[in-house]
């Protein structure tokens, strides 16, 4: 049996959320408050310096209608 290794792109993560709240026409402040969480988080995020936790990935899947595979850039 082999096992599947799934690879996260550090790098696209805040690249991809960026996309998303764009499409959305959402502010960093606007998705924020949709989360939760402060604009400065948001930054962090799309800046590539922190990741997201499990609870605002979750919730953003809601808000963007999309999966957290592809979120998080996922390769299966």
């Amino acid at each position: 049996m082999t096992k599947k290794t799934r690879i996260i792109h550090y790098m696209s993560v805040g690249k991809n959320i960026r996309q998303l709240r764009k499409e959305k026409n959402l502010t960093q402040t606007e998705l924020a408050k949709l989360l939760f969480t402060s604009q400065d988080t948001i930054s962090l995020w799309e800046l590539d310096k922190s990741l997201p936790d499990v609870l605002s990935i979750i919730k953003m899947t809601k808000i963007f209608n999309v999966t957290s595979d592809y979120i998080l850039d996922i390769e299966k």
